[in-house]
């Protein structure tokens, strides 16, 4: 599994029914769920984000698939960052010439 991380902030949409924010996220976690993928970690964060989220995904096209279908709700707007492990990191610096 791909991990990634995503930022999130809350749309105008998403700020005025923010008390639904918990059964959102709970229904976000069932969508990629379903794809095959998991959130890992959740925090709501103060700041640029309002919200981070560490996520796995079996690949980048799935990961991507779920942050359009994030979209396309109107509740929040995301950048997704595709995370590599230490020990990922570690072969890639090693293979650097």
């Amino acid at each position: 599994m791909t991990t990634y991380i995503m930022l999130a902030n809350w749309t105008d949409q998403g700020a005025r029914n923010l008390t639904a924010s918990p059964s959102r996220l709970d229904a976000a976690k069932q969508a990629l769920a379903e794809m095959g993928g998991a959130f890992k970690t959740f925090f709501m964060t103060m700041g640029r984000y309002d919200m981070v989220i560490v996520c796995e995904a079996p690949d980048d096209a799935v990961q991507a698939r779920f942050c359009l279908q994030l979209a396309m709700l109107g509740n929040i707007r995301t950048e997704t960052l595709k995370a590599f492990p230490e020990g990922a990191y570690r072969e890639i610096i090693r293979s650097v010439s």
